[in-house]
Order: C-alpha cells, then sequence, then structure tokens
C-alpha cells in the first residue's frame, strides 16, 4: 500500500526533499502561493511549525503556479517566504498541483482520499502511517482551533 512517504519532491533549497526522511510524522502538505489573497496564513504555517516540530509534525509548503498566483521562480519564492513570513520550514520547487500533469503526490490524494486542492493553502494532514487523515480548504486558517484540534487527535 503506497504512503505519502513514498513521494519526493524538488526542494527549493536545489536537490531532493524526500518525504521518506519524516517516515512515522504527522505531515502538513499545503500549497502555497505569494500572490494570494490567503498568503497569510504563511504566518500561521510557520507558527505550526514552532509550536509542533518538536512533537514530530512538519509542515511542508508546496509552492505551485496552479492558480497563477506564484512568482515566476524558486529563488524569488524562497526571498519573499523568508522576509515576509520568516519561513524556515521545508518547502518545495515550484511544482504541478492539479490536473493531468500534476505532481505523484497530488494524484495519489486524489486517488486514494478523492480530494484535490480547489485554491491555494489547501491543508493535507498525513497522518503517522502515511496516509491522509484530513483535508481543510484554504478558509480554514492553519493557526485557527479547528485545525490544532485535528493535529493534536493525531498526536
Amino acid at each position: 500500500m503506497k504512503s505519502a512517504y513514498d513521494f519526493t519532491f524538488k526542494s527549493i533549497e536545489g536537490g531532493q526533499l524526500d518525504f521518506s526522511k519524516y517516515k512515522g510524522k504527522i505531515l502538513i502538505v499545503t500549497n502555497v502561493a505569494s500572490r494570494c489573497g490567503f498568503t497569510n496564513q504563511y504566518e500561521g504555517l510557520q507558527k505550526i511549525w514552532e509550536e509542533y516540530k518538536d512533537r514530530n509534525v512538519v509542515v511542508i509548503g508546496i509552492s505551485s503556479d496552479d492558480f497563477n498566483q506564484e512568482l515566476k521562480s524558486k529563488e524569488e519564492v524562497k526571498k519573499f517566504c523568508e522576509v515576509n513570513f520568516g519561513i524556515n520550514f521545508p518547502m518545495t520547487d515550484i511544482t504541478k498541483i492539479k490536473g493531468d500533469k500534476a505532481h505523484p503526490f497530488y494524484k495519489w490524494v486524489k486517488e486514494t482520499y478523492g480530494s484535490a486542492p480547489k485554491w491555494n493553502f489547501y491543508k493535507i494532514l498525513i497522518n503517522k502511517n502515511g496516509q491522509v487523515q484530513n483535508t481543510f480548504s484554504s478558509l480554514t486558517k492553519p493557526d485557527s482551533k479547528k485545525f490544532k484540534s485535528a493535529i493534536e487527535k493525531m498526536l
């Protein structure tokens, strides 16, 4: 049975971001964009990262321009995130997340869980077994009581 830990992305830092190194941890996988009305959710994602990283929770930002709201290069995205939000959680290079050219991780989520991002800042919670536990739309803020409660239940 396939799990989230079977996937690899191109890292925003260069090289690979291999999910297998997070085996046994809870993953919060969020497609992000720098020019979106929800971009301020970077702040909440960073807070979640700081609060839960020592409790085996990993926040991962999947940079995507599928909704035409991302900067043009990974270098621009990296600088924007660091300067404006102090982001230091793992992030990917700009990645396709929808349609036929979607990254295999997003195809797997759709096939196994029946859900796909409808907009930026769509949050996928992956449990310690590497399976989709839940998803949250852009409207759910990462530092909301609802979202944090879902994380707490998985710990």
